[in-house]
């Protein structure tokens, strides 16, 4: 079950990272357009607020790999935080700004932190 941990929580850790990218430096373009649905003139005025959030993510991912490189039981107090903190986030968001996000970022944050919880 310990590498089913690592492996989940790398993958949300990875997927954090893609969601600084495209939030960050890809807003105004195809991909960050196409995921947000937004034209080239909403997709500029929201630019500020997305990066904002890829910010976010990136610490949600730089934490998550904290979490992974650190021995325990400080490796494994940051695994748990930080994906406790993922799985609130994509709850808030999947409730208050699109349910894609539940799937996109609550779920997998939730089986990391479930398998994370097991192992330990």
């Amino acid at each position: 079950m310990e590498t089913t941990a690592t492996v989940l929580v790398g993958l949300v850790a990875v997927l954090h990272g893609y969601f600084l990218v495209l939030e960050m430096f890809l807003w105004e373009r195809p991909p960050g357009r196409k995921l947000s649905g937004f034209d080239a003139d909403l997709a500029r005025a929201t630019a500020p607020l997305a990066a904002n959030q890829g910010l976010y993510n990136g610490f949600l991912a730089a934490g998550l790999v904290w979490g992974l490189l650190a021995g325990d039981p400080t490796g494994f107090q940051a695994r748990v935080f930080f994906l406790v903190c993922v799985v609130a986030a994509g709850l808030y968001g999947g409730f208050t700004a699109n349910r894609r996000i539940l799937i996109a970022q609550a779920l997998p944050g939730a089986l990391a932190l479930a398998a994370v919880l097991s192992a330990g």
